[in-house]
């Protein structure tokens, strides 16, 4: 029907409509999108599409594309998408560039930002206006991928075209009429067919940014009565989409959930949930107008024809109606729609106007049309502002032409700046000007949006002027004039006296709004001064404001002034005690175009427009000069009582965020008065504001001490601003220098600081309207960059020709800047041997507008200011001045005599009429006692408190002299007269300086000799000291190092050093050595010993996967049922256990934690970093971290008889020393058994009928009693073993826990394992290289695993020994003994030593091995395990492939080949690959190591070939020896697991292990935010973009911080990033948020910390947050 012409096409496509869309989204609640999907293609946009095109649709489509593309990119940015912006071609910082485009650009080679995106811009690719130069990646080039044939081949035919008229305004129209219908019951008649209405209704919930996840959760179950998971599916779809039908059924159900729903979730303080009930009908309308909408979205793609068409008919209005478009309706109903319907109507916008330039422009004026109303709509909306319509005007306001043609056309200046007044109204008070106290943030966030907009309007200058253009820009400024005239004097202030303020006032507001404008500000006065006619139209036009808002109020008489012989007349006004803003943007945008008709030489027809009566300089002055003395009574703390608002008021005023249109106005407007001024009466004016008439008058002082100090304090900050006004000129305009002379001076003043980073200097220098600082431009004129080391950063030096530039009193110091400058500068030339001086640079000439400021350094009031000043320091009176001003003074002083000096040598003196050398030299009165200014400086070098002034106060007097100079040299004869005078006078000068050089230098030496002199006593008395005492100091020293003192004799006297042998009958003594520590709460000091008070190291015991390989193993939860005495040899999660080595007493420790307890239970409501109730707290030293302490165990002493260790070799063979632990172990198994038959293994049997042993043959060899430890030292021993085994299997305490002991071994070993890691990861010897703290902690935790075994049954001991034993002595067979294959040996190795002494334990007697017999039980058990580990790597590489080694023939790898062979006699026949040659030669190494001469620290170094051969040997035998006794088969090559890895059906782990280490990463962060763009969230369907986080142990990527990937543990949600270390870390983690640029480290549900990325820039500095 719809080909045929007869029909109308909108009626048969409405009646299509109304006949599918309620059957296909008939299912809301629980729809099947794939099903929907399905239904709507077949019977409807299938059959659009074959009319719309008149073919094929996929065909069709598939040329189209083909044909060609847009020269414009038009990607749509998702929330969290990469975006790039090039610093050096963008027009301004909103023109950014999609990943792939940047990639196939020239600017990934210039300076570039990246940036995480909000979502909803838009990728500037091929747009000319966007970028200075490339505004074509190589992909949307001309030529490239078909896009040069666009104009010829996309041309679509004249029947599509038609058939696009026909179509396009239908669907536009059903769009338009369903996303808009108000009606929740009925449908338009056009989409009602006749059949009877079904009473079927949706309860539908709408999302809002007002409620939390949580309470619309809690609502939804407590209404509707559903699971918390349905819920919490319901919330998340919510947030996605914005609405969702949460129950089905009849409209009175429905409307009974609606009331319960809004029952439930309102409160308080909070609105109920926004709740309609719609007609299923209406809702499958709705929902397919959506679907629609995308799919002409995706058919914009296609064609420029189609785009064009589809704006047309957006466009078109109603002939004779006032209705406004399609796409207007839309625009003004935006803030009513939901989420899913504002996003899919937003890229349709971008899609299809934003892609045509002519659209674009015409869509622009429609949202100007309407700017008004869609403002106020997203003020009064709760979404955020990417979601908003209004957030399209980024995309029109930016672009030159467009913005240019809307100001002509549109007065689109007026129509924001109109906005901005009438959106807040309630924010003025009685006299129209702005009061934000109350005001709500949300509300003040969403106005910042209309400044945004007023920015991105202003944001590029126009190059030609039209008369319109000029007549709307400033009708546009007189408007934005309005909003300054409600802000200037806003918020005052008054004085408070007596009484603190109560409450401090709200101030964050007007300041935040200041900041707002402040860079809006500069672009109004930057544009105005691109015209002169408009420059000088708008510094009239600002004037009359400023006039009119300086003119209310003044009904007051004037008051009359009187110093020096000059009248002030003013009116009475006291900052002190009147009302007075910090607020006053007219004043401040006046000076702004002041500077640029000075700038401009304009100024010189300022007369036409502004007659010089109406000017009032004075008025114009007043306000600013007021704002300057509250500053400086702040300072001087007279507004103490007002609170921290005000102070915190003056400090953004000053600071760089805000002083360019704060304070640097200010300033300006005061040198504006001084050029304008009377010099006298402009003194007078600002004597009188600070309050310091009668300070320079001749009245008799108060002897208030606070008031004389608030008295000192003004004049300090008077004295600074009439130098800042005098010498301060740096400002283009009010001198000839350029904006590039500007910001070097501000990094010479900053470097002379200190040396700084890049990103430091860069915070301390405003930024202009593109967020550039102008640093990179002008910073290697001026400093040269120090690269970083290994660690920190690169810094900024100052080079030295740019020293002299240095000013004090530089006026964009805080006073510590200031302070630290000057210390800086002093001790330079200090170290430079030159004088402290530290006089004003030369400043450049003020421009012809402001010549006359310098007349106010010589006028009379100023020399009366300097000399009263100078006098009160000379007659000593020390309340009345302070040193700061003496400097300021001799600044004041300087500045006059440079700028005379200055014009001397410019001009001829007769021209000269500035004459600060004659007012200077001249009698303040005609008084006897009267003196001048050059006579005080002579004094006040005798003043002895000012000694650090005296080289300033010399230079000042050769300045004097030299000024003379040029005074006296126009007159030949008057020179020829005075010369030989001059000429002494001037010697004279020099000779006193050079005495003066002379003294400093010669007192320097007097003090170096004199400290020479005294180091030179104190080395003689302690020589004699160590004489007289020499017995004593001997003894000393050899009490604590009498094992070195042997081990030195014994090396110098024999060959070989067995006092470094480690292992077997001839180790090395072990000597008790006397240690005596102090601990770290009491300060006492105690020695260790067995029979004394514990004393403690504090350490942390911690699950760890740091040496597992396989991350993906789950890890047990719950210890209730695990087995630690084997550890697997991947070493999936081990205990370690940490100590930061500060010792204390126990019970100093019990003391310290109890009083944590108390006071934490005292302050509930304080949140801790350390959980307490698990025994956490933080070391009292290093608050590191802990949760436990090690009791410190001394070493026992222990050496062996070389002779009796012979005679017992004779006899304790291994053979026999098997047969021995073999006939031990077998009686205590009868023993326990208590008469019950025991099935002793065979070869034990055989063994007790061949041989006389006895039960008790063991302790023939030596024994000893066991050491006696004190209750303090067991009760230690107790707590940290609970605590291993507590935080090690996740249980409860229990001391009695027959695991406990195997949780003590298997922390010693894992924490060796762990260190022997780090040492190797560093290149360290092994031991060799620890820190004190490892030293310590490694040490006591080895003497705790041995010393633990006495608080535990020594039968229970003695069971987990037999099944250790069961794996090294393969045909002992022990019931649940792991395969050779699954253990690892080191930590039966370790348990097997510890528990060893439990085979010596009687009934009646406690008895342990002597140092003999421990010494050969270590041997064969190294022996035995060493033989089991080397069958380990065999089988384990049985199944490797053969490798490039083969070839290898070292001696290494031959004896591996043999050793194979041997092994292959027993395996059936299996063939081996021998292993590799360095892992079969570094452990026989470590064999050649323990039980020959060497040392263990120097284990890497030791050259182990000699005895290479020997050790394997030895190692063939032992095996020999297994075979040769009681075993008939080789039990270990029998074993299943054994076979099976022989067999190639499973995988053993190899050795040797690898090392872990954090994940590799790419050397360019851009790789990683490619990774990150293309991660989608394998849990959610959408492709919004999350937020990817990167674990940098295991290199998996997360999606952080979001519902979709919570897993629920243990009945406990967490998030992604928490159950992913759960399982990668044993709850500790390191991740890397890819946009964020930042490390996060976690450590369970509740803590983690943020730590620097990897990643830095060209300075050496990281970049948080990508900014």
């Amino acid at each position: 029907q719809w080909c045929d012409e007869r029909f109308n096409f909108q009626a048969t496509f409405l009646q299509c409509l109304a006949k599918h869309v309620p059957n296909i989204y008939s299912a809301e609640m629980d729809p099947l999108l794939e099903k929907q999907e399905e239904m709507v293609q077949a019977a409807i946009l299938y059959p659009l599409e074959c009319y719309l095109f008149g073919e094929d649709p996929d065909i069709f489509l598939e040329k189209l594309q083909q044909s060609g593309t847009s020269q414009l990119c038009g990607k749509v940015f998702k929330g969290g998408e990469t975006t790039y912006s090039c610093r050096d071609c963008a027009v301004d910082p909103t023109c950014v560039l999609c990943m792939d485009c940047f990639q196939d650009s020239i600017h990934k080679n210039h300076r570039y930002k990246m940036h995480s995106s909000t979502g909803g811009g838009f990728c500037d690719c091929g747009d000319t206006e966007a970028w200075k130069a490339g505004p074509l990646c190589t992909k949307h080039e001309p030529g490239a991928s078909g896009s040069a044939k666009e104009n010829s081949e996309c041309q679509l035919n004249e029947e599509i075209m038609e058939h696009s008229r026909r179509v396009f305004p239908s669907v536009i129209k059903y769009i338009v009429d369903m996303l808009i219908w108000e009606e929740e019951k009925e449908l338009p008649p056009e989409l009602t067919i006749s059949r009877e209405k079904v009473d079927s209704y949706y309860c539908v919930l709408f999302n809002d940014e007002h409620h939390s996840y949580d309470h619309v959760i809690y609502s939804l179950q407590r209404a509707l009565g559903c699971e918390l998971g349905e819920a919490q599916l319901h919330t998340t779809a919510i947030d996605k989409e914005g609405r969702r039908a949460v129950k089905a059924g009849h409209y009175a159900s429905c409307q009974e959930a609606k009331e319960e729903i809004k029952r439930h979730s309102e409160n308080v303080s909070q609105r109920p949930l926004h709740v309609e009930v719609l007609h299923a009908d209406v809702m499958a309308h709705q929902k397919f107008a959506l679907r629609l909408g995308s799919w002409l979205n995706k058919l914009m793609s296609y064609s420029s024809d189609f785009r064009q068409i589809f704006c047309q008919m957006c466009l078109k209005e109603e002939a004779g109606s006032e209705k406004p478009c399609f796409i207007s309706k839309l625009m003004l109903w935006d803030a009513k729609l939901h989420k899913g319907a504002r996003k899919v109507l937003h890229e349709l916008i971008f899609s299809s106007f934003f892609m045509e330039m002519e659209y674009k422009k015409l869509f622009a004026v429609e949202f100007v049309k309407y700017y008004k109303a869609l403002q106020k709509e997203y003020i009064s909306d709760d979404h955020d502002r990417v979601l908003s319509v209004t957030a399209l005007s980024v995309q029109m306001f930016t672009v030159p032409t467009l913005a240019r043609h809307l100001i002509e056309e549109q007065s689109v200046i007026t129509t924001i700046t109109e906005t901005l007044l009438e959106v807040l109204p309630e924010y003025l008070d009685k006299n129209d000007k702005f009061n934000f106290q109350g005001y709500s943030q949300d509300k003040l966030n969403r106005v910042y949006a209309v400044i945004y907009d007023l920015r991105y309007v202003l944001v590029s200058k126009p190059t030609l002027w039209t008369d319109r253009l000029r007549e709307r820009f400033l009708e546009g400024f007189v408007s934005f004039l309005r909003i300054l005239t409600c802000m200037q004097g806003m918020e005052e202030i008054k004085r408070q006296i007596g009484q603190h303020i109560e409450v401090d006032p709200d101030w964050e507001a007007a300041i935040a709004i200041q900041m707002q404008l402040k860079n809006i500000l500069l672009m109004f006065q930057e544009w105005c001064a691109c015209d002169e006619e408009l420059l000088l139209k708008a510094y009239s036009e600002c004037h009359k404001a400023v006039m009119r808002c300086s003119t209310n109020g003044r009904s007051r008489e004037k008051t009359v002034f009187h110093l020096c012989g000059h009248t002030l007349e003013s009116r009475p006004y006291r900052v002190s005690a009147d009302p007075v803003s910090i607020h006053l943007p007219l004043s401040r945008t006046l000076a702004g175009l002041h500077v640029r008709l000075s700038k401009t030489g304009t100024i010189s027809r300022l007369h036409e427009f502004v007659s010089p009566e109406e000017f009032q300089v004075e008025l114009l002055v007043e306000y600013p000069l007021r704002c300057l003395v509250l500053v400086a009574q702040v300072a001087a703390e007279m507004w103490r009582r007002n609170g921290l608002s005000l102070i915190s008021q003056v400090f953004y005023y000053q600071d760089v965020k805000c002083r360019e249109e704060m304070y640097d106005k200010d300033i300006i407007m005061l040198q504006i008065g001084a050029s304008l001024m009377d010099p006298n009466q402009f003194l007078l004016l600002i004597l009188q504001r600070y309050e310091l008439a009668d300070a320079f008058k001749k009245i008799k002082p108060t002897k208030d001490q606070d008031l004389i100090k608030q008295c000192n304090v003004l004049i300090e900050e008077m004295l600074q601003i009439l130098i800042y006004v005098v010498g301060e000129r740096y400002v283009p305009g009010v001198s000839n220098v350029t904006k590039e002379d500007v910001i070097m001076r501000e990094i010479i003043h900053l470097l002379c600081i200190e040396p700084m980073a890049h990103s430091a200097i860069t915070k301390s220098l405003p930024e202009n309207e593109n967020n550039e600082t102008g640093l990179e431009n002008v910073i290697d004129k001026v400093a040269t960059f120090k690269k970083p080391g290994v660690s920190g950063h690169g810094v900024y030096e100052l080079k030295d020709e740019c020293l002299k530039e240095f000013n004090m009193f530089f006026y964009h110091y805080t006073k510590t800047q200031h302070s630290k400058a000057e210390h800086t500068q002093k001790k330079r030339r200090k170290q430079e041997n030159r004088d402290e001086a530290l006089p004003p640079p030369l400043p450049p000439d003020f421009s012809p507008a402001f010549s006359n400021v310098v007349r106010i350094l010589n006028c009379d009031v100023m020399m009366h200011i300097l000399r009263t000043v100078l006098q009160r320091a000379v007659e000593l009176e020390t309340h009345l001045w302070t040193e700061a001003m003496i400097q300021m003074v001799l600044h004041l002083l300087s500045l006059g005599l440079l700028e005379e000096k200055q014009q001397l040598q410019k001009r001829p003196e007769e021209e000269v009429t500035f004459d600060f050398y004659h007012k200077a030299t001249r009698m303040g009165s005609s008084a006897l006692n009267a003196v001048n200014v050059l006579m005080l400086l002579e004094k006040l070098k005798r003043v002895p408190q000012l000694e650090a002034q005296k080289d300033t106060v010399n230079w000042i007097l050769q300045m004097f002299d030299t000024v003379k100079r040029l005074r006296e040299k126009s007159s030949l004869t008057t020179v020829a007269a005075t010369s030989g005078s001059e000429a002494t006078k001037g010697d004279e000068t020099q000779s006193t300086q050079d005495k003066e050089k002379a003294e400093r230098k010669r007192k320097a030496e007097a003090a170096r000799l004199h400290r020479q002199k005294i180091m030179a006593q104190m080395s003689a008395l302690q020589r004699n000291f160590i004489e007289t005492h020499k017995l004593l100091y001997e003894n000393t020293l050899e009490a604590p190092g009498k094992e070195d003192a042997i081990m030195e004799e014994e090396s110098m006297s024999s060959a070989i050093d067995y006092s470094k042998i480690a292992l077997g009958p001839k180790r090395g003594p072990s000597v008790a050595e006397k240690e005596v520590l102090t601990c770290i709460l009491c300060q006492e000091e105690q020695e260790v010993k067995l029979e004394s008070a514990a004393m403690v190291l504090s350490a942390c015991v911690q699950k760890s996967t740091a040496l597992t390989q396989n991350r993906s193993r789950i890890l047990e939860l719950s210890g209730d049922t695990l087995d630690p005495l084997f550890m697997h040899p991947d070493l999936p999660c081990g205990t370690h256990t940490g100590s930061c080595g500060h010792v204390m007493h126990a019970a100093c420790w019990q003391k310290y934690f109890e009083a944590m307890q108390l006071n934490f239970r005292q302050r509930l409501h304080v949140e801790q970093i350390f959980d307490l109730e698990n025994g956490e707290y933080l070391c009292p030293l290093c608050k590191s971290l802990c949760n436990t302490v090690i009791p410190i165990v001394p070493l026992q002493a222990q050496k062996i008889n070389s002779e009796d260790a012979e005679a017992v070799a004779q006899i304790l063979s291994l053979a026999r020393w098997l047969e021995i632990i073999i006939v031990r172990i077998s009686g205590y198994s009868v023993k326990n058994a208590k008469g019950e038959k025991q099935n002793l293994p065979a070869f034990a049997n055989k063994g007790v009928e061949n041989s006389a042993l006895e039960f008790h043959s063991i302790l023939s060899f030596g024994v000893q009693s066991s050491a006696k430890y004190s209750s303090s030292i067991k009760e230690m021993l107790i707590l940290f073993a609970t605590t291993i085994y507590r935080v090690g299997l996740k249980v409860a305490p229990n001391e009695a826990d027959y695991r406990i002991p195997m949780m003590t071994w298997s922390t010693c070993a894992f924490t060796i394992q762990c260190i022997e890691n780090l040492l190797e990861t560093e290149g360290k010897p092994l031991f060799g290289s620890l820190q004190n703290r490892q030293h310590s902690g490694l040490k006591a935790l080895v003497q705790f695993a041995a010393a633990q075994r006495t608080t535990s049954p020594q039968v229970l001991i003695q069971k987990h020994l037999i099944r250790l034993l069961g794996v090294l002595l393969p045909n002992f067979k022990v019931e649940d003994t792991p395969s050779l294959l699954e253990v690892d040996m080191f930590h039966i190795l370790v348990g097997v030593v510890l528990s060893f002494p439990s085979l010596y334990w009687e009934d009646a007697v406690d008895l342990q091995p002597s140092s003999i017999s421990s010494a050969y039980n270590h041997l064969y058990l190294f022996h035995l395990t060493t033989l089991a580990h080397i069958t380990q790597i065999v089988f384990s590489s049985a199944t490797e492939s053969p490798t490039a080694r083969s070839s290898d023939n070292s001696e290494e790898a031959r004896s591996a080949q043999s050793f194979c062979r041997e092994v292959c006699q027993y395996t059936s026949g299996h063939k081996f690959r021998q292993p590799s040659s360095e892992t079969f030669s570094v452990l026989i190494s470590v064999y050649a190591v323990l039980s020959s001469n060497s040392d263990l620290s120097v284990l890497k170094q030791h050259n182990l070939h000699n005895n290479f051969a020997m050790v394997y040997d030895v190692i063939i035998q032992l095996y020999r020896l297994f075979l040769r006794r009681s075993w008939s088969t080789f039990v270990w090559c029998a074993d299943p697991v054994v076979l099976s890895c022989l067999k190639g059906k499973s995988i053993a782990i190899r050795y040797p292990r690898k090392r872990n280490s954090l994940i590799e990463l790419p050397e360019d962060y851009s790789c990683l935010l490619n990774q990150a763009s293309q991660f989608r969230c394998p849990r959610s369907s959408d492709d919004e973009q999350k937020h990817p986080v990167l674990c940098l142990f295991c290199g998996a990527m997360l999606c952080s911080q979001n519902t979709c990937c919570q897993e629920l543990v243990n009945g406990e949600e967490l998030g992604a990033c928490t159950s992913h270390a759960l399982q990668c870390g044993a709850g500790v983690c390191m991740f890397l948020k890819i946009r964020e640029c930042k490390v996060v480290l976690i450590e369970g549900k509740t803590r983690g910390c943020l730590y620097p990325a990897p990643y830095l820039d060209e300075y050496g500095e990281t970049d948080p947050g990508l900014k």
